[in-house]
């Protein structure tokens, strides 16, 4: 999102006893146990069944065997809050509020480039309290159950971005040029993030002893936020990135899934351009949705939804209809030309629209879960989606006009857990969900 850019987003077993039970009472307890664990989908289930990782099967998402539908959000402050003893319970308070409404991927920053708490200081150089920082976040999740989508860079210039990496080549007099998109295709810049790549995929947790690349806490990679090359408007120099990068990823890490970090727009050779994209400008941006997603180490495709930003002069109800339009588009492709399931990782209503309401917001929302729900019934590629952003109260400084506490409004809260419960009949909970059971039992 654009103003992430902003100067506010840039600031940033129990075990049992003695061991002296009798038999029978020992193993009538266990009995019990594991009941009782399985029946609330409890922290010492979590914790002693084995984590698989998420597959894909065709269009489909594939977790234990079964097809794996996505409610989820993003917090991509998660590594930044780890840092300081003063803001880390704020993750552990997110990671279990998305917990308990039954959500199951966040999508967060594995990237910080030369900025304040930055993980990578100067290429090659890495700060090792920052990286236990996101060593916790990791560990963390896995004892809330939920899964990670990280992030690799910043298109943006938030938290360094490619903007730094093109500063860092400048800097040592290797840079071919001062344009950002250089980033893009400088073989300086591209060891640069090649090296960072695989420092970060072979890190091995200080609190666990796992290798990122090993851990299925992680659900799966993303190359880059939101990408845009605007020099190339044909779409060739990212393009070639992307083949190359996410083949590298691929070649040190076989287990995780990966993705791009679309925002969607159709490229200027897709006749969807005209009949899809919010205007003529989206076409110009150096990327291409079919092309960027049809690479064979893309595992699935990424889509945002921002209409209010897209567009400038349409009202709620036209947005609306966008959204419907767009997300059926994509959810098209996923099924008859990509043939891989679609994410629409980020969608979010601004607060500062000239006719919001915070009730449009239940609106917004209910439109894109109901997309996925319609997909998920077919056992479609609508493979689910994140909302930009949830944040845990006292955070205001760290918000942008997209951010909520989901709990402050309880009719988006419902919303949000009548997802996470319609999703989990269709196709049965998570393991890691708990108390799922009883949560939506409520709510039949």
């Amino acid at each position: 999102m654009i103003l992430r850019s902003s100067p506010t987003y840039r600031k940033k077993m129990v075990v049992a006893g003695n061991g002296l039970f009798y038999p029978i009472v020992g193993f009538a307890s266990c009995v019990a146990f594991i009941y009782m664990s399985f029946g609330g989908l409890g922290t010492n289930l979590q914790e002693k069944t084995k984590l698989g990782f998420v597959e894909r099967n065709g269009t489909q998402f594939m977790l234990d065997g079964k097809s794996f539908y996505i409610n989820g959000w993003n917090s991509y402050w998660l590594m930044d809050h780890s840092v300081d003893e003063y803001t880390k319970p704020r993750v552990r308070e997110i990671l279990q509020a998305g917990a308990k409404m039954g959500l199951t991927v966040c999508r967060t920053w594995a990237f910080n480039d030369g900025d304040y708490n930055a993980l990578q200081i100067s290429p090659g150089r890495f700060n090792e309290q920052v990286f236990k920082a996101l060593d916790h976040v990791i560990v963390e999740a896995r004892q809330q159950g939920i899964r990670l989508l990280f992030s690799l860079v910043n298109n943006l210039q938030a938290y360094g971005g490619k903007t730094q990496y093109v500063k860092w080549a400048w800097d040592e007099g290797v840079g071919l040029s001062a344009s950002n998109d250089s980033f893009f295709f400088d073989p300086s810049i591209r060891n640069y993030f090649k090296n960072y790549v695989k420092t970060l995929l072979t890190r091995k947790n200080t609190l666990n002893g796992i290798e990122y690349r090993d851990d299925p806490t992680i659900f799966a990679w993303e190359l880059i936020n939101e990408p845009r090359c605007i020099t190339d408007a044909s779409g060739d120099t990212l393009q070639d990135w992307i083949e190359e990068m996410s083949a590298f990823v691929k070649a040190i890490d076989k287990k995780h899934l990966l993705t791009v970090g679309l925002e969607g727009f159709y490229g200027p050779k897709n006749p969807k351009r005209l009949t899809v994209n919010p205007e003529m400008w989206a076409s110009r941006l150096g990327s291409d949705f079919i092309r960027n997603s049809k690479i064979p180490n893309i595992d699935f495709a990424s889509v945002h939804i921002y209409p209010d930003h897209w567009f400038h002069d349409k009202e709620f109800h036209e947005n609306l209809k966008f959204v419907s339009k767009w997300m059926r588009s994509h959810i098209e492709d996923g099924d008859k030309e990509l043939n891989k399931p679609v994410m629409f990782t980020e969608y979010g209503l601004s607060n500062q629209n000239k006719d919001f309401e915070p009730s449009q917001r239940d609106r917004f929302y209910k439109v894109i879960l109901d997309a996925i729900y319609k997909s998920a019934k077919k056992n479609g590629s609508g493979a689910g989606s994140l909302v930009w952003q949830l944040f845990v109260g006292g955070m205001d400084k760290y918000n942008d006009e997209f951010g909520i506490v989901p709990w402050e409004r309880p009719s988006t809260y419902k919303l949000i857990i009548e997802q996470s419960c319609r999703l989990a009949r269709l196709h049965g909970p998570t393991q890691q969900q708990r108390n799922l059971k009883d949560l939506c039992s409520q709510r039949q």
